[in-house]
C-alpha cells in the first residue's frame, strides 16, 4: 500500500464525461490504490451522463478538471469565448462510431441515407458533422434518441446507433447471437479527439502543480490497469460499475480493446502536433474553427 501524506490533501473535483464503465477505470484505480493521495490530492470523481455538460461543469466552478470531446470544447471556446485549456487527451483515436447489425450492410456514412440512427446528445453535433463531410443530407437520416441499450438495434427498431465500438458490438452479439458491424468516425474522415483533459485558464494558473500531480497519478492508474485488463473490471463489478447494465465479459472486452486507442509513444495524455492539425482540418470541414492556443501540453513535460 502506498503511504499517504500526513498533511491535508488538495481537493480536485474531476468531472467524468459519461456513466461509470471501463472508459474511466484508470482514474478509479488511481483513487482506490492511493496514487492521488500519494501526490497529496483528494480527487472527487463525479460521474457524467446524458444530462451532464462537461464544459459547463468547468465554467460553473463545479469541476476543476473535466473530460470533454473536441467538438464541444471548440464550440464553447469559439462561440462563447469560454476560457478553456486542453492539457492532454485520454484517447489518441476516438472509439466513437456507428454500430449496426452486419445484415444491414452499413459500412460507411453514405449507407446511412434512408436509415434510422439512434444518437446520444453528446455525439449529435459530431454525427451531423460526419454526415456533412460525407455528402449525406441531414434530412435523409432519421435521428432518434439513444436509450443506451442494445435492444432497439437487436429488435430492428433502429438501423444503427452511435456509440463507442469498444463495448456495444460485443453486447449485441452476446445478447442476440447476431453478428454486429461498425465503423469509426475517425476512419470515416473525422479524426477528432475525445476524453480531452480540460481545465479553465484560471485553474491552469492557480492549480498548475496539482494538475501535474493529477496527470502523473492518472498515468499510474492507467499503467496498472493496462498490465492486466481483466483484473479490475471483475473487482469493480459490484462497486464502481454496479448497475450500469453491462456484463463482466463485455467490460473486460471493452477494457482490452480500448488500450491501443490510448497509446502514444510519449505516454498517455500526450498529443502529437500532426494529430491536432488533422483534427482542426476535420473541424474546418464541419464549419468549426479551432485554435492551437486551446492546447497547453507543457504540464506533461513536468511529470
Amino acid at each position: 500500500m502506498i503511504a499517504r501524506p500526513s498533511w491535508a490533501p488538495d481537493k480536485l473535483n474531476f468531472q467524468s464525461i459519461w456513466l461509470n464503465d471501463p472508459e474511466f477505470i484508470g482514474y478509479m484505480i488511481a483513487i482506490d490504490n492511493g496514487y492521488y493521495a500519494a501526490e497529496g490530492l483528494n480527487v472527487n470523481y463525479m460521474p457524467g451522463g446524458p444530462d451532464v455538460i462537461p464544459e459547463g461543469a468547468l465554467l460553473s466552478g463545479k469541476a476543476d478538471i473535466s473530460l470533454t470531446n473536441l467538438t464541444g470544447a471548440v464550440r464553447a471556446v469559439s462561440e462563447k469565448g469560454a476560457p478553456l485549456k486542453i492539457i492532454g487527451t485520454q484517447f489518441q483515436k476516438s472509439p466513437v462510431g456507428v454500430i449496426s447489425l452486419e445484415q444491414a450492410n452499413i459500412k460507411g456514412p453514405k449507407d446511412l441515407a434512408g436509415k434510422t440512427v439512434a444518437c446520444p446528445p453528446l455525439s449529435l453535433a459530431t454525427f451531423q458533422g460526419l454526415l456533412k463531410i460525407s455528402g449525406v443530407p441531414r434530412e435523409k437520416v432519421r435521428v432518434v434518441p439513444f436509450t443506451f441499450s442494445p435492444v432497439p438495434l437487436i429488435k430492428g427498431e433502429v438501423d444503427a446507433v452511435v456509440d463507442f465500438v469498444t463495448e456495444l458490438p460485443f453486447l449485441v452479439e452476446q445478447k442476440s447471437g447476431k453478428k454486429a458491424s461498425s465503423f469509426l468516425f475517425w476512419e470515416a474522415g473525422l479524426p477528432l479527439f475525445i476524453d480531452l483533459v480540460t481545465v479553465t485558464t484560471d485553474a491552469l494558473k492557480s492549480k498548475r502543480g496539482q494538475l501535474v500531480k493529477f496527470l502523473r497519478a492518472s498515468r499510474k492508474g492507467w499503467a496498472e490497469n493496462n498490465a492486466d485488463p481483466a483484473k479490475y473490471p471483475e473487482r469493480y463489478a459490484s462497486t464502481w460499475f454496479k448497475g450500469n447494465g453491462s456484463s463482466l465479459e463485455a467490460e473486460i472486452f471493452h477494457n482490452r480493446v480500448q488500450i491501443p486507442l490510448m497509446m502514444n509513444r510519449k505516454g498517455i495524455f500526450m498529443i502529437d502536433q500532426s494529430s491536432i492539425d488533422a483534427s482542426f482540418a476535420a473541424l474546418g470541414q464541419m464549419g468549426l474553427k479551432g485554435s492551437k492556443d486551446m492546447f497547453d501540453l507543457t504540464l506533461l513535460a513536468e511529470i
